[in-house]
């Protein structure tokens, strides 16, 4: 049988791809996830080789549980600056200690963590700081501890790799920190992949701290220059000051890339530690080529290009549970609308919503009320989506996060924005709809029904208010986007019998002749 590993973080940007590599090596994945749903969403997971197992993180009894035993070595991934807030370093810090001491319990053969690259010692930012912390906190049992320290990741949907290329597209003209003069030695994705694999393979590794990185070392002005080169874009004016400081920086990059200033943060802080490998001995040890900062961007670039994002940065967060909708005054918006199309050429029109697409009329209030999220601290519409034709449970969506998919049947958005209250949108497509009215009853035997609710859950006056200032636009945004669906659905309908008529024409034309 083959050997057993354990995966924390399987629904996060590195472990989403961590498990398909693991799986072509030759291993069993058993996945620790804190929701299940989430990670039976991801295409490794019909696997029969992949084992989810839902577990409570904090308790260390349950998790020891969730291990099993049989484990060969256990991955931890597992990073909290999206659920913890300002209290992320030290949640990671006592997360990390219980994961250690049950992996100690499970007779787990090594552990494998994913850190930050960076110098040691005093003067280290909080995020470097709490990386070494957590490597403290899992070297705390007597099961040996293998550390990769990386850099930044140049990936397609990763955070960092997001940030740059968001500052060097938008902006021709950047006043930054002193920071943009700190070397760097930056690692592709795929290169990172392979060497938490390899070191499975390597004996040598296990007990070691080991810094990997790509072939370049160079300054984060450097950095961008490449990216706007790969771009096809002028070389961007780079102006620093030194009056930038981190908390600044992160609301400006919170404001100008879709990544949330709560993450942004701690990256802009490590920034000002030079990250630069100490030493090749993961080069020595675990020897491959590695891509070049170019190369990886390109990859990158083209990845996106192609709609190939395979995981990215705003994948990982915990999930929402579903709304307490009877514990107080619940608001609804329900609207429908009849198309002539079947249902499962409905529903992938309504998967399409969100990202570059839009939704479906009036993007321009939808852009508004992005704009208006940036600046209140939500993430707006600048997350965009991973794939633009399919959705899976957990994905983002611009300002929302999807809650529930059933295949041409219902799709589910919970509202992330910054909002007074708890809000979803839910779109179900009903060929035979358990409650029609009048006009409805005819046209449901000739078509589809979409339903479309709104629910909206105040907290307190404000949130009351919120919905009655909203509602008008209702009118106008909802029901666009109801027949915008309508159209494209309809459009779609009709240039498929199109073709198939072109096509039996074909057929009898050549069987005539």
């Amino acid at each position: 049988m083959p050997p057993l590993v354990l995966l924390t973080g399987a629904t996060g940007y590195i472990g989403g791809r961590l498990v398909p590599r693991l799986l072509e090596a030759g291993y069993r994945v058993r996945c620790l996830v804190r929701s299940a749903d989430k990670a039976r969403a991801r295409p490794w997971a019909a696997d029969s080789r992949v084992e989810i197992v839902e577990a409570d993180f904090h308790d260390e009894r349950a998790l020891r549980a969730a291990m099993g035993s049989g484990a060969v070595a256990a991955y931890y991934l597992v990073h909290s600056m999206m659920a913890a807030g300002p209290r992320y370093r030290q949640h990671d810090r006592e997360l990390a200690g219980t994961f250690a001491r049950a992996v100690d319990a499970a007779g787990v053969g090594r552990i494998i963590y994913l850190g930050g690259l960076g110098e040691t010692g005093d003067g280290l930012s909080e995020h470097l700081a709490s990386r070494r912390e957590v490597e403290s906190s899992l070297a705390s049992t007597p099961v040996p501890v293998t550390v990769l320290r990386a850099a930044m990741i140049i990936g397609s949907g990763s955070a960092s790799f997001e940030i740059l290329r968001y500052l060097v597209e938008r902006l021709p003209v950047m006043v930054t920190p002193r920071w943009v003069h700190t070397e760097c030695q930056p690692i592709a994705v795929r290169d990172v992949l392979r060497y938490l694999v390899q070191c499975l393979s390597v004996p040598d590794t296990i007990g070691r701290t080991l810094d990997i990185g790509g072939p370049d070392v160079l300054t984060y002005r450097a950095l961008m220059d490449v990216m706007a080169n790969s771009l096809h874009l002028r070389p961007r004016v780079i102006v620093p000051v030194p009056i930038l400081t981190p908390h600044l920086s992160s609301l400006w990059i919170h404001l100008v890339t879709p990544i949330s200033h709560r993450i942004a943060r701690p990256l802009a802080e490590g920034l000002r530690n030079r990250v630069v490998c100490r030493n090749e001995d993961a080069v020595r040890l675990m020897p491959g080529e590695r891509l070049t900062v170019a190369a990886a961007i390109s990859a990158a670039l083209g990845r996106r290009q192609s709609a190939d994002v395979e995981t990215a940065w705003s994948d990982a967060g915990p999930m929402p549970g579903d709304p307490d909708w009877a514990g107080g005054r619940v608001f609804t918006d329900v609207r429908s609308i009849r198309v002539s199309a079947p249902a499962d050429a409905v529903f992938r029109v309504i998967t399409r919503i969100g990202g570059d697409h839009g939704y479906f009329g009036s993007d321009w209030l939808w852009r508004l009320r992005g704009v208006m999220d940036r600046l209140a601290g939500g993430p707006g519409l600048r997350r965009g989506r991973r794939d633009p034709e399919r959705l899976a449970y957990g994905e983002a969506v611009d300002f929302w996060r999807v809650t529930a998919v059933e295949a041409n049947q219902r799709l589910e958005l919970r509202a992330e924005m910054r909002l007074p209250g708890e809000a979803t949108l839910t779109f179900e497509v009903l060929e035979q709809p358990a409650t029609v009215d009048a006009n409805e009853a005819q046209a449901a035997s000739r078509g589809t029904i979409v339903r479309q609710t709104a629910r909206f859950k105040p907290r307190g006056l404000a949130g009351i208010a919120y919905w009655y200032a909203v509602l008008p636009l209702h009118g106008i945004v909802f029901d666009r986007m109801l027949r915008g669906i309508r159209a494209v659905a309809e459009r779609d309908m009709a240039e498929s019998c199109y073709h198939a008529r072109g096509s039996r024409i074909t057929e009898t034309g050549a069987r005539d002749g």
